[in-house]
């Protein structure tokens, strides 16, 4: 054969080898975001390896079931039991310590059986000012946490760098309390720079263990098996991903139940030195079970900054679709080819420099924004959720204790969590489940918002009945001693366990929300913004504090109660069809960023 016609025939054999090639491939990414039963998730992993994955019949007539939780995701909730332990135990007598005035003869703050706890006496008005402002600052904070942490140092790194500070602002703490400083106003100054450095710890850590504790699980595809009893399911990494944070929750409020009955006690009958000093030295749990685990945890190293390259995509994608008419806007941002047309395999031409990902990534960076679209809505639900911090505590201190410290009934929160977060799991949910219920993600907010929003109706209507009976009638909040109301503070349990209820439905799913709908490089920015929310509730608080005094305390909680129904049903009214989308966004592919100086 002539050479010229061997070298045709190689070409051809060359160009025809990568046309397939090019089949290949192409089907691989279609089968990957389809979710189809393909060859592709059968390749080893070392975490998906002897599974046997569900056809497409399967998928929609199996049930599907949550797979256990890996023991490391237990060690890190036991160190987010020991930090909500020392961050509730202190924050709920951080009213009495500033509100309440410093009882006769004390010097530690401590007024015994039928006295009230108080140090700086400084009001209702100011003691829901500053634990507002507390709130909103370790809230704020995640965002500068979640950047670090995605971009330079990894989770794992941040939060132990967290654990530090925050010990820093828990030694301040002590000293704002001890005798010697706590009878002088001057005390204010410390107490301050205190919550400041805490505060900063805090929201350090807060953004990175809630990812820390999911990324424990690393099956991310569906798979079957049988049950004892012989039927076949489908076990589903979202369940998975759900039950994770229902346990993870219930540490958190284990934690913080035995944190507040603990230290309004300790306050009342010690002083408020040793209800700062002991979740001090519970917090020291921390870095000893971090670092007991420190070779074992599976954790995600940083990968630069990814939040620039976000902001361009979606720039580049609202390219020409801007208009004068707010409508017309809403529609093109808003249209099924928005994201598609940023793809690269999309774009015609020379692409962007910048533009160093995959298809798949385009896609996890939509539904990462759609879930922090959802989000917008939480600060109207945290701004009812934080009455339990201030104004209910206020509330209990009005009316017949029988010698129990009135901020000890806000730790009928955590205890009703403890109680119905295991029943929703094994009983409740899955009752759903085999009856054909779909109670998705954004089902479980929205209810969240009108269990809420009746925990508000309930407090509203209790402080009606406060000012009726209480002896200094709508001055109720200066009635102290033996002239308070002589409703028996226990009226205030349903508050409290319709405000659990609500955290389950909204709280916990949010968690699982921000976890499961962001692309794995921007996870921890995800949950800071989800963080974020509450931080703005905080600051739209200060807006109510006017409303936190007599005689104005029943329009305070009517709004509330307001303002979370009104919320909810127009969140459902913008969100239903997202929640049909809600099986395609749960199962898309995770994508990946190209690194443009490495070389083939």
């Amino acid at each position: 054969m002539p050479a010229g016609q061997q070298d045709e025939n190689a070409i051809a054999a060359i160009s025809e080898a990568k046309h397939v090639e090019a089949e290949v491939d192409e089907k691989r990414a279609l089968d990957s975001r389809s979710g189809s039963n393909s060859e592709i998730e059968h390749e080893l992993d070392g975490i998906h390896d002897g599974l046997e994955f569900p056809t497409e019949e399967e998928k929609r007539t199996l049930r599907r079931v949550a797979d256990s939780i890996p023991w490391q995701a237990y060690m890190i909730a036991l160190v987010e039991l020991a930090e909500r332990f020392s961050f509730y135990g202190c924050q709920v007598v951080f009213t009495n310590y500033i509100q309440q005035p410093l009882p006769d003869g004390s010097r530690t703050g401590s007024a015994g059986l039928n006295g009230q706890a108080g140090a700086l006496g400084m009001g209702q008005r100011a003691s829901t000012g500053l634990t507002t402002f507390y709130q909103f600052w370790c809230y704020i904070t995640p965002l500068l946490g979640a950047y670090i942490a995605d971009a330079h140092w990894g989770r794992y790194k941040t939060i132990c760098w967290a654990v530090l500070i925050t010990l820093i602002g828990h030694v301040l703490l002590i000293i704002a309390a001890v005798p010697g400083v706590i009878e002088h106003q001057s005390a204010i100054g410390a107490f301050i720079v205190a919550i400041i450095v805490m505060g900063f710890g805090t929201g350090l850590f807060k953004s990175n263990i809630s990812p820390l504790v999911a990324e424990q699980y690393r099956r991310k595809k569906l798979f079957v098996v049988t049950t004892k009893d012989g039927e076949r399911v489908i076990v589903d990494p979202v369940m998975t991903i759900s039950r994770v944070y229902m346990y993870f929750y219930l540490f958190i409020n284990i934690g913080a139940l035995i944190g507040q009955i603990s230290m309004t006690y300790s306050e009342k009958f010690v002083g408020f030195w040793l209800a700062y000093t002991l979740p001090t030295i519970v917090f020291l749990l921390c870095p000893i079970v971090l670092w007991a685990g420190r070779n074992r945890y599976h954790t995600s190293p940083p990968t630069g900054s990814v939040l620039a390259t976000s902001v361009r995509l979606w720039t580049y994608a609202a390219r020409g679709r801007w208009s004068f008419n707010p409508v017309r806007t809403y529609k093109n941002m808003t249209a099924d080819d928005f994201w598609e047309n940023v793809k690269p395999s999309n774009i015609r031409g020379e692409k962007p420099s910048w533009m160093t990902f995959d298809d798949q990534w385009v896609d996890e960076v939509r539904r990462g924004l759609k879930a922090c679209s959802v989000f917008l809505w939480f600060p109207i639900y945290w701004l009812t959720y934080n009455q339990l911090n201030n104004n209910l505590t206020s509330q209990a201190a009005t009316m017949a204790t029988h010698g129990l410290p009135n901020d000890v009934l806000s730790n009928l929160d955590p205890f009703a969590l403890i109680i119905f977060i295991p029943i929703c799991d094994l009983f409740i949910y899955p009752a759903l489940r085999r009856a054909g219920v779909n109670f998705s993600a954004l089902k479980k907010i929205t209810l969240g918002f009108f269990t809420g929003a009746m925990a508000m109706v309930w407090a509203a209507v209790l402080q009606h009945y406060i000012y009726k009976t209480s002896p200094c009638g709508y001055s109720a909040s200066d009635c102290t001693g033996d002239h308070t109301s002589p409703l028996n503070v226990w009226i205030q349990t349903g508050s409290y366990v319709l405000i659990a209820f609500s955290e389950i439905f909204a709280s916990i799913t949010g968690l699982e929300y921000a976890f499961t709908k962001a692309p794995k490089n921007m996870k921890s920015l995800v949950m800071a913004v989800f963080l974020f929310m509450s931080a703005i509730a905080s600051a739209l608080g200060e807006a109510f504090v006017s409303l936190s005094t007599d005689p104005l305390l029943v329009w305070n909680y009517g709004v509330m109660a307001v303002l979370a129904f009104i919320c909810g049903c127009i969140m459902w009214f913008f969100l239903w069809k997202l929640d049909i989308q809600e099986e395609e966004l749960n199962h898309i592919a995770e994508g990946n960023m190209i690194d443009p100086n490495k070389k083939n």
